[in-house]
């Protein structure tokens, strides 16, 4: 229908404008009439700014809202009207219109809404890595576990041998083709983060050890291609190296969001005012289940990438 009004369509908007269409043809006879409504937030639409509101009762403890345009709930209708008369109503809601670059449309007292800032851990997050790490215990070790059997993400206590040899073994692991290639993205990260990228920064927070810094590089790069403007590595568990806890790295940030399945790190980001989504992939993580997380004003269970996406969406939403 575009094409029929001689409307060449953008597909999507530049800097803080789009333009009004232009009609070139002499054999357009009609008045263009257009009706622009825009419902700013109140908020001046800073999204770094947003906080969840915990609501109990609500299902999966938050409060749902739609997906908001991109700038703050913009409506748009274009009347054609011949010799005075409406001839043709079109609606075009969500989307942007081409025209002449010399007349634009500006939102001369908006900007660009502040992306919200989301850190995002790896391990049980982002990828199956106690899946992996068990078929190399099984191998290498003879000793069987599943995913359920780890009550705690402290290996120690689950292989009832000394911390330190556990640190060994784990890093074993990390030489062998089970760490190396053998960890699987979680189900529906990728979509997930790919469309929460055009709403949030979104930057990777690991405990992981400095010397699986360059792999993990390659993997993230591999299955989340672009998607993370920074990554930082704790350095926990680690035979040797300073370690960072995750909230002094979220506050280096300015993060206002932690995606994490560890409790004891949700627990302690959410002290320092971090808002966590605790990840428990469809309650199948023994380890995330803590009374004192569900308990904690800032932390909310989430059981796949669908409900950290509705919980983010309906942060912005706010």
């Amino acid at each position: 229908m575009a094409h029929m009004l001689g409307i060449d369509p953008c597909s999507n908007f530049s800097g803080a404008f789009c333009h009004y269409p232009s009609f070139s043809s002499s054999e357009v006879n009609r008045n263009i009439g257009f009706t622009l409504k825009a419902c700013f937030d109140a908020n001046g639409g800073d999204n770094a700014n947003r906080v969840f509101v915990k609501e109990k009762k609500k299902p999966y403890d938050y409060a749902c809202f739609p997906h908001p345009p991109l700038f703050g709930g913009l409506e748009k209708d274009i009347s054609v009207r011949d010799n005075g008369r409406d001839a043709t109503h079109i609606d075009v809601e969500d989307r942007s219109l081409g025209g002449n670059p010399t007349k634009p449309f500006y939102f001369p007292d908006q900007q660009l809404p502040q992306k919200l800032l989301v850190a995002v851990d790896v391990d049980e997050v982002l990828g199956n890595f106690v899946s992996a790490l068990n078929e190399f215990i099984a191998d290498r070790y003879l000793s069987n576990y599943s995913v359920s059997h780890y009550h705690v993400y402290e290996f120690f206590k689950i292989w009832n041998c000394s911390r330190d040899e556990a640190n060994t073994r784990v890093h074993e692991f990390f030489e062998t083709p089970y760490f190396k290639s053998g960890i699987q993205p979680i189900p529906g990260a990728q979509m997930a983060l790919q469309k929460l990228s055009r709403f949030c920064n979104l930057s990777v927070v690991t405990s992981r050890q400095n010397v699986i810094k360059d792999h993990t590089l390659e993997w993230i790069e591999k299955h989340f291609s672009g998607l993370f403007e920074e990554i930082h590595f704790g350095n926990h568990f680690a035979l040797d190296g300073v370690s960072r806890p995750k909230s002094e790295i979220c506050r280096s940030l300015n993060a206002k969001v932690l995606i994490d399945d560890n409790p004891r790190y949700a627990i302690e980001c959410a002290e320092a005012g971090i808002t966590v989504l605790l990840f428990d992939y469809e309650n199948s993580y023994p380890w995330s289940k803590s009374e004192a997380a569900d308990d904690h004003p800032l932390v909310y269970k989430v059981k796949n990438w669908e409900e950290v996406e509705q919980h983010l969406m309906s942060s912005i939403a706010l």
